[in-house]
């Protein structure tokens, strides 16, 4: 690198923040040497679950330099997505199907590439560099290389957590053959505060800094692809997709601020999503109703999985017809999580007749299970 190197990163700097980045961060690519074996221990405790895609790429995963050998800089960006009001509040209207804050709105990934690809041209033209950018998708380690970059620090609920933004932050990273100054790593700022570990619904966490996702809610209702075990079902409560909990309760949010990418402003039409109408959406109308945002990518029988979980604890009887539809849908997960839905809503009287005909016409070993719980 050249004697231009402060000049460069101030002009990097100055770039990122026009294009609505909040936080800017350098760490050296071999800044973090504890990454390979901290996932080995987590990949070795299980603590992935059903993740099988995080110890298939682990060797990459736990270095930057063994996933771009030629890397000798990373640059880490965070983007705040701060909602307006506390995302706890909407755990108590048991009609809500819940999307997590990160959901409702445009999908990230596509917006912060983009921009993530502008700042890194100028990188390489400023500095004659190769660059490569990542945005979540690849085997990176975005939390512990912020925590490296200075931007923050990963706190005890695993999320990377800002002074200036709380927890709610989107992670890009450059990485670059440049040498480019690194900024000190920031310390671990969380003292003695443990709300995000006591506010778990499932004790996720085996302890601080220690997320199992074989107990997490966000693990089901997203990446899991089976059925909802039993004991997961009532603490998901309306949750339909994700769960904001460890995150919204961390008091450093009190200084984040809402996104001033518009783009990434929170839709208003996922803001107030009834259980009752979520649970009338075909392929087509969650399609639509969910384009361009990462619910998409669950696909319909997984969301209706999970909506068909929240209205069995929702209590409202109201909702029996709409769950009673999907007992003759194609997909197994759906007609099992109906099956037990009905269960928690419909009377003994009103349940016989629909078991009596659901166990005369399925063949699913599952969701004959379901059946005769």
């Amino acid at each position: 690198m050249t004697l231009d190197a402060g000049r460069i990163v101030a002009e990097l700097k100055a770039r990122a923040e026009a294009l609505g980045f909040d936080a800017f961060g350098i760490a050296a690519a071999d800044d973090r040497p504890d990454l390979p074996g901290r996932l080995g221990h987590a990949l070795d405790e299980g603590w992935h679950a059903g993740m099988v895609w995080m110890a298939e790429t682990a060797d990459r995963r736990g270095a930057p330099r063994a996933l771009w050998p030629e890397a000798r800089s990373v640059i880490v960006l965070g983007m705040s997505y701060a909602p307006p009001t506390d995302p706890m509040a909407r755990l108590d209207d048991s009609g809500l199907g819940n999307i997590s804050v990160y959901a409702r709105r445009r999908d990230y990934h596509e917006v912060i590439k983009g921009k993530l690809k502008e700042l890194a041209g100028l990188l390489a033209r400023r500095a004659d560099a190769r660059v490569k950018v990542f945005v979540d998708t690849a085997p990176v380690m975005e939390k512990p290389l912020g925590e490296a970059a200075g931007i923050g620090w990963q706190g005890k609920h695993s999320v990377l957590v800002s002074r200036r933004h709380g927890s709610f932050l989107f992670l890009g990273t450059i990485f670059t053959d440049a040498e480019l100054p690194p900024d000190p790593a920031h310390p671990e700022n969380c003292g003695t505060c443990t709300r995000c570990l006591d506010v778990c619904p499932t004790d996720a966490f085996s302890g601080p800094f220690r997320l199992d996702a074989r107990k997490c809610l966000a693990y089901y209702n997203n990446e899991h692809e089976g059925q909802i075990p039993r004991a997961y079902r009532k603490p998901m409560g309306n949750r339909v997709f994700g769960c904001d909990d460890c995150v919204a309760v961390c008091p450093w949010n009190k200084f984040a601020r809402a996104t001033a990418e518009m783009r990434l402003a929170l839709d208003p039409a996922l803001s107030d999503t009834r259980l009752a109408d979520l649970l009338g959406l075909d392929d087509a109308g969650f399609r639509s109703l969910f384009a361009g945002t990462p619910v998409k990518r669950l696909g319909w029988a997984r969301f209706m999985r999970n909506c068909l979980v929240a209205a069995g604890n929702s209590g409202d009887e109201a909702l029996i017809e709409p769950v009673s539809a999907h007992l003759e849908a194609q997909s197994p997960l759906v007609r099992g999580m109906a099956a037990w839905a009905l269960g928690e809503l419909a009377s003994p009287a009103r349940l016989a007749p629909l078991r009596e005909k659901a166990l005369g016409m399925e063949t699913d070993p599952e969701v004959r299970s379901e059946w005769l719980q």
